[in-house]
């Protein structure tokens, strides 16, 4: 059973995520402010945290630094675009906006404790016929390499990382954000759509599913 620890002084938001999560059958710890937050881990190592910014006492931006090899997942109210780069750029796995969709969030729980097993951070994902080389940010299919865009890559890197996965539209977005801001829905499905005809002039198979109005996946049989 996975252990996620959850840091938010707003009572209704910490036991609604308290009660979603216990449904899905994580187990739970639960924080109000920075300074419990820290005293927890210094006795407990969760597999992931829910760390919202504006806490009473330390801020999340200062636990956030004290927080080293778990992953965490910003929840926060604030708006500002460069905090969000900041933190994602600096280690955060994830950053959702409230209010948001509990089951968004539980969506992007499973995916992330996903890559933490699988370990994100490899230097190759190999799905048989298409290999993405993390370090040299290259993309073969059958030992052919793929020419493909800064957007194109990042956006084919996190669908490799997720094989028969659906991942919605607005995580693919988000996920990319940081990396990749040029990247607006109205240009996803363009991006998809080079990246599935580049795909298939080394392969007669059709590796990306749309599913209209929802998103994306990559299938792998």
């Amino acid at each position: 059973m996975k252990t996620v620890l959850i840091i938010d002084d707003d009572i209704n938001i910490n036991n609604l995520l308290n009660e979603a999560l216990t449904k899905e059958g994580y187990n739970i710890l639960r924080a109000w402010s920075g300074t419990e937050a820290l005293m927890m881990l210094e006795n407990s190592k969760p597999d992931l945290v829910l760390l919202d910014l504006m806490l009473p006492g330390l801020s999340g931006e200062e636990v956030f630094e004290k927080i080293n090899n778990i992953p965490v997942i910003i929840i926060s109210a604030k708006p500002d675009i460069e905090n969000k780069i900041h933190l994602l750029r600096n280690g955060a796995v994830d950053y959702i906006t409230k209010p948001f969709d509990i089951r968004e969030l539980s969506a992007r729980i499973e995916l992330r404790l996903k890559e933490s097993k699988t370990g994100i951070s490899s230097s190759k994902i190999d799905l048989g016929e298409i290999v993405v080389d993390c370090e040299s940010r290259l993309v073969f299919v059958n030992d052919n390499l793929v020419k493909v865009t800064k957007t194109e890559y990042a956006i084919l890197k996190l669908l490799c990382l997720n094989p028969n996965r659906l991942l919605t539209r607005n995580l693919i977005l988000d996920r990319i954000s940081f990396e990749t801001p040029d990247c607006v829905e109205s240009s996803l499905n363009v991006h998809i759509c080079n990246i599935r005809k580049k795909l298939k002039d080394f392969s007669d198979k059709d590796y990306i599913e749309s599913v209209w109005g929802i998103g994306y996946k990559l299938t792998i049989s």
